[in-house]
Parts: C-alpha cells; structure tokens; sequence
C-alpha cells in the first residue's frame, strides 16, 4: 500500500470508530485536547503527528491496535533443540547411600 492509501485507511478506521460511538468531531477533539480541524484532517487521511493519532485512539478506546506493534520473544528452532537436550532422559533407581561390597 502506498502512504496515501495508509493514511485514508486510517482516517476512515477513525472516522467508522468515532460515527459508530456516536460522538461528534468537536466532543473527540476537545476530549483528545486537539482542534476539530485537525481531526478533520486526520480523518480525511491527512498528515498528522503520530502523537496526535495516539490521542485520538485513547479517546475511542482503540489502543488495542497498537498490540499489532510489540514484539514477541521467540525461540529458535536451534535453542528449542538445545534445550530439549538438556532435558532428563533417564530416572535413576533410589538407591541407600552404602556401597554394596562384593565377596569377589
């Protein structure tokens, strides 16, 4: 996708978020604490600061979108080998702790 195209999928994501929570662009801006205009402009698919799409989201409650963003921590299919490795392969007998002599 191209940057335009980004950046109007954003604007309508916000814009459907905001008309399906029946709420006005002048009560999201004034609650998200930017101009109506600049949501105008968000929604529209303008050039807006990453800051500002973040205020907006928490006003609609819609930083889960964000999730998309972290980084899970994955093992390798080499270190997932290894530590299989080291993992217990046999159980031992318990055993008295005496030594057993033998009449040999």
């Amino acid at each position: 996708m191209s940057d335009v195209a980004i950046s109007n999928a954003i604007g309508y994501f916000i814009k459907h978020h905001r008309l399906a929570q029946n709420k006005t662009q002048d009560e999201v801006a004034r609650d998200a604490g930017i101009s109506r205009s600049t949501l105008s402009l968000l929604e529209r698919g303008g050039t807006v600061t990453v800051a500002t799409l973040l205020q907006v989201l928490r006003e609609l409650d819609l930083l889960y979108v964000m999730d998309a963003f972290k980084i899970q921590k994955q093992i390798s299919p080499i270190e997932l080998a290894r530590i299989d490795l080291r993992k217990r392969q046999r159980a031992r007998s318990q055993k008295n702790d005496q030594q057993f002599e033998s009449d040999w």
